[in-house]
């Protein structure tokens, strides 16, 4: 009889822990979003494509992040879908988008399948993509969007470590950015308006006087500056 009794409560303990595993494996399972920015339905499991972000660089002064370390509202087209009012970082030294999960933890998306994303800083909204284009192929990460028309104008965010040579003083993050022009399915790296008329060429006296008749300061220091120079270009070629 006692050894009855030790069966079916030996019986019970199992299939309890049965139910208590599968519980916790549902919950690792669901990966949702804070403050309910993502539903967890079947057709959106795309976005969760991804691996558990860890901070390596927690020694270097400064952060990693572009604009901000918190958290930014955004959106993000993944395979051709959109999922929009998420939460996003934008690792600029590694080029990795993250965004938070309700576990407490950071998932690093995988980059191969986003198509583009946005994030709204300031009150101001950049929108970021891959080169579509380009003839030399050798352009892979995200790049802000500043102008796409019959030519394209971007930016090119970076950050990289400023290692410290002198003892007990940290290593920093600073920030770097590129111009990018896109011409005839050409892209060029340009530093300033010099380098945008070599490539202009017969137009580049247009161009000159354009920005002195405007009084525009154009300057890599302001990438959006080159922009409105870039508009009449596509506004004159044919």
């Amino acid at each position: 009889m006692e050894r009855f009794n030790v069966l079916i409560l030996l019986s019970f303990i199992f299939f309890v822990a049965s139910d208590l595993y599968g519980i916790e494996q549902k919950n690792c399972a669901q990966l949702t979003f804070k403050d309910n920015q993502q539903d967890t339905t079947k057709e959106n499991q795309v976005l969760y494509n991804g691996r558990i972000w860890r901070n390596l660089y927690y020694m270097v002064q400064g952060d990693q992040f572009l604009f901000s370390k918190e958290f930014l509202p955004g959106s993000l087209s993944i395979s051709g879908k959109t999922f929009p009012n998420i939460l996003l970082k934008y690792d600029i030294f590694s080029d990795e988008i993250l965004t938070p999960i309700d576990s407490g933890k950071i998932l690093q998306l995988n980059k191969e399948l986003i198509d583009s994303f946005s994030v709204i800083f300031q009150n101001k909204k950049y929108r970021f993509t891959k080169i579509k284009e380009d003839s030399q192929k050798r352009f892979k990460s995200f790049v802000n969007v500043i102008y796409e028309g019959k030519t394209d104008l971007y930016v090119k965010y970076n950050k990289k470590i400023d290692r410290s040579s002198i003892e007990g003083k940290s290593d920093n993050f600073y920030q770097t950015s590129l111009i990018y022009f896109v011409k005839d399915k050409i892209l060029y790296t340009i530093f300033n308006k010099r380098d945008l008329f070599t490539i202009l060429k017969k137009d580049k006296s247009q161009m000159r006087d354009f920005i002195k008749k405007n009084k525009l300061r154009v300057s890599k220091k302001e990438p959006e500056s080159f922009a409105q120079v870039i508009i009449y270009y596509d506004s004159i070629s044919r």
